[in-house]
């Protein structure tokens, strides 16, 4: 096992009715922002909650996040934050609105120009304010940790930033508050949170047996509780041990100690900027390509996945990480998320554009190695077609 350091003080809230304590963590007399995304949550009761809640406080509200939170629009917000002395930021909706509430709460404080924050990875943020989450999508674990994506729609560019500055004080997970997203999301969710996990164990042994065994439930977890998600719409308990998966798979805890890989979100991500793909249509198109193309790097923690989570019986090691690669491909798409490029009408036509975008924002050096260069990622999109 590699060393490491942990830190997570985000506070959870779990359960059904948890909204209602969110007066208590909210700061006395803070005047918040609320922020979302396309208003489901104005039809299905939960902003009724969250505005309940907040009864006593000064509030107001930003609506129109994006799928893929976009920069101009985050802008609009801070505007509206430094205008109105906003010294709370409330995200209520998924990763994206989570993400999107980091930024705006990054950038109502920073001096310079707001894109500072993005090309620096992180690194400009000096302070930020403080930002709690009312979850209403299971996918990103964004809600538990001080990672932001943010994509500048006028230059097709997709990137992350990170700073502790931006950590949510605390989330809500309320499991029911789910139960209304249409089956795309939900399978959206499941592919997520299930790639988060898979970035971090089908890598190589670092004899992290601890961590070996959290990725192996929750990767259990997710392939048992994921159909049923989409049978059983209404199912809390399903819901909420989605929710609780999603949150584990990247709030720190399975990244202790042992590499990872996330050569398939970098990618992803300029698929998204580029022909505007769901975030988990990308992962589900791009990690089985990614772990094909380096199967022999892979093969011990693949036989290692296919042995325990997909209870592969057979004995020769090569192809028992191949079936553990289709198994995965197939659940993903049993869960309604393709898993080649072609089923969006993308060619080959996109590689070069791909690897220019990785280039321009020097990802040339991907994977746990840092082995994967821009000749090896237009043989891995070329796996993908």
């Amino acid at each position: 096992m590699n060393s490491f350091s942990f830190f997570n003080n985000t506070r959870i809230l779990f359960g059904e009715g948890q909204i209602a304590a969110l007066r208590e963590q909210v700061p006395a007399g803070a005047r918040v922002l609320i922020v979302y995304g396309g208003g489901s949550i104005k039809k299905n009761g939960i902003f009724e909650q969250v505005t309940a809640a907040l009864e006593g406080f000064d509030w107001l509200e930003f609506g129109g996040i994006e799928a893929n939170p976009h920069f101009e629009t985050c802008i609009e917000a801070v505007s509206l934050a430094r205008r109105e002395n906003i010294d709370f930021v409330l995200a209520v909706g998924g990763g994206s609105v989570i993400d999107a509430s980091k930024f705006i709460a990054a950038a109502a404080m920073h001096e310079g120009d707001p894109w500072e924050i993005i090309a620096t990875f992180g690194a400009a943020v000096k302070g930020a304010l403080p930002v709690g989450c009312v979850l209403t999508l299971a996918a990103t674990g964004s809600e538990m940790n001080p990672t932001s994506v943010i994509t500048r729609r006028s230059t097709q560019d997709k990137l992350f930033f990170n700073s502790d500055h931006v950590r949510p004080l605390f989330s809500i997970l309320d499991p029911r508050s789910t139960c209304s997203l249409p089956p795309r999301q939900v399978a959206n969710g499941v592919v997520d949170s299930m790639v988060h996990v898979l970035e971090q164990y089908v890598t190589y042994p670092v004899n992290a047996k601890v961590q070996d065994r959290f990725a192996e439930g929750l990767l259990s977890t997710i392939i048992e509780e994921g159909p049923k998600a989409l049978a059983e719409p209404d199912n809390v308990a399903v819901r909420a041990n989605l929710m609780w998966s999603a949150t584990m798979a990247l709030n720190g805890l399975l990244a202790t100690g042992v590499p990872g890989d996330w050569a398939s979100h970098l990618i992803g991500q300029e698929l998204t900027a580029l022909y505007g793909l769901d975030h988990a249509q990308t992962l589900a198109i791009m990690l089985p390509a990614i772990w094909t193309y380096k199967l022999a790097q892979k093969q011990d923690k693949l036989v290692q996945y296919g042995q325990r989570v997909w209870h592969i019986e057979e004995t020769e090691p090569q192809l028992i990480a191949e079936l553990a690669i289709e198994r995965t491909r197939h659940f993903f798409e049993s869960m309604g998320v393709a898993t080649r490029l072609s089923a969006y009408g993308l060619d080959e036509t996109i590689i070069a554009q791909v690897i220019a975008k990785l280039e321009e924002h020097q990802f040339v050096q991907l994977g746990e190695h840092g082995d994967i260069a821009p000749q090896d990622t237009a043989k891995i999109l070329r796996l993908a077609l």
